[in-house]
């Protein structure tokens, strides 16, 4: 089946914007554990264009999209300093995980709207989508290989682990997670999907 190259563009609005709210929550955590150095960078916003990164936010998603008719993607990392946390022994975990609790918060307000709202037309296919891509993007990014942020709660117990230190330090820990996101995540969306919403996800809808 085609997929209208509408529908594409709108699936990619969400993706940025999802990840959008995610970098802006790593960063509102860094600061609420006193780390200002995402508010002094001017990156504690919501505007999408301080936070576009141009393989993750432009070139992966759209190829994604355009070529293969899925999605993953991400913002460009707000910068922290973990040395300005109060808490340094999980201050790191906490700012690593506030992203994608960002995502999965997201859906599952969206998700209550879809259960408890007689939701239909256009609306009923933005809320599935902005549901589904969002527990997508918190999922993929609790992958626990660099660069990603389920990496960080490795990286607090395993500080001077070499393995780690090479994936983060190259492009081997993205395409890994890559794949596994690609192999294991989509069924695994669905189901929480489910949780959220209280059906299953409707896919690809088209004519709204």
């Amino acid at each position: 089946m085609e997929v209208p190259i509408e529908f594409k563009l709108f699936l990619y609005v969400i993706v940025v914007f999802s990840a959008v709210f995610h970098e802006y929550f790593h960063g509102w955590m860094a600061y609420y554990l006193g780390d200002p150095t995402a508010k002094y960078a001017g990156r504690l916003t919501l505007n999408p264009l301080k936070h576009l990164d141009p393989m993750g936010t432009v070139i992966i998603p759209l190829f994604l999209l355009f070529v293969f008719g899925g999605f993953i993607g991400w913002a460009k990392p707000v910068p922290y300093n973990p040395f300005n946390l109060r808490d340094q022994k999980w201050g790191s975990t906490k700012v690593g995980i506030a992203g994608p609790g960002a995502n999965f918060l997201i859906a599952l307000v969206f998700g209550l709207v879809l259960r408890l709202v007689p939701v239909t037309g256009f609306l009923y296919v933005a809320f599935s989508w902005v549901v589904y891509v969002n527990i997508f993007l918190g999922l993929f990014n609790l992958i626990p290989i660099p660069p990603l942020d389920g990496s960080k709660l490795l990286m607090d117990f395993f500080p001077q682990s070499r393995f780690l230190q090479v994936l983060q330090s190259s492009f081997i820990g993205i395409f890994l997670a890559l794949f596994l996101a690609i192999m294991f995540l989509p069924p695994l969306a669905g189901f929480f999907y489910y949780l959220f919403a209280g059906h299953s996800f409707p896919g690809l809808i088209f004519g709204f």
